[in-house]
């Protein structure tokens, strides 16, 4: 992908791919979703309208995802929040503004905690907060704690989706909808209600624990999970304008 850069971390033992674009805060900082990378339609689109708007914005690929190091089966959510508050603290100076898509979106949450005062907003999409807990059924959770891995069937492609133990195990000291979420600025959470992969009741519950009282929910009736129509991303954009 045109303009890719790497960041070395652990003394080079790992390189991650990232996108910055340099402009007006705050900076844009978009996560996506499981196994997906910053070449995704919803992640082009932010860069360029950024680009276009002269605004910063900042995307990565995961270790283990895109054109980033490693391996995914060693991926897990501490881990790849790491790098993205390494890339922040390398890249970016002043406010940040995260956009969370998916997995993202619960990943989101685990970088807002650790910015402070440098948070400035929070943009969900479709997010998916303790998907561990709620995403799979009591075997294959109780396969996932007995250090297997559960393939299941993806609808984005020919190749199974795999959820390794490793993964879950992190997840599952990372809960954040069974107590208050300690995020206080303003919050918009997107979610389509054909979503077949997370149910948009989840955003109503994150609204909930979230301790800002800056938050608003926009349904989408017809909207799916992935949310990249051309009128969705229209709709994340306005989002985005508004912390402006």
């Amino acid at each position: 992908m045109s303009g890719t850069q790497f960041l070395e971390l652990d003394g080079g033992a790992a390189r991650i791919a990232y996108r910055h674009t340099h402009g007006a805060g705050p900076a844009i900082v978009f996560l996506p979703g499981y196994m997906s990378d910053m070449a995704g339609g919803k992640a082009t689109a932010l860069f360029q309208e950024a680009q276009e708007h002269g605004r910063a914005c900042l995307l990565l690929d995961y270790s283990g995802c895109g054109q980033s190091s490693g391996e995914f089966a060693d991926g897990t959510l501490s881990k790849w929040r790491d790098e993205v508050l390494a890339l922040i603290k390398a890249k970016l100076d002043g406010p940040v503004l995260l956009v969370g898509s998916s997995m993202g979106g619960w990943l989101m949450l685990l970088v807002a905690e650790q910015l402070g005062a440098r948070l400035a907003g929070v943009v969900g999409i479709a997010a998916a907060p303790d998907f561990t807990r709620w995403g799979y059924s009591d075997a294959q959770r109780a396969q996932l704690a007995a250090g297997q891995t559960v393939f299941e069937d993806n609808p984005y492609g020919p190749e199974p989706t795999p959820t390794y133990a490793g993964f879950y195990a992190d997840a599952e000291t990372l809960m954040r909808l069974e107590s208050e979420v300690s995020i206080t600025c303003p919050v918009h959470l997107l979610h389509g209600q054909r979503d077949a992969d997370v149910p948009w009741e989840t955003s109503l519950e994150l609204a909930e624990a979230l301790r800002s009282d800056a938050v608003k929910v926009t349904l989408i009736k017809d909207g799916d999970h992935r949310l990249s129509r051309d009128q969705d991303i229209a709709m994340l954009k306005d989002a985005i304008a508004s912390f402006y």
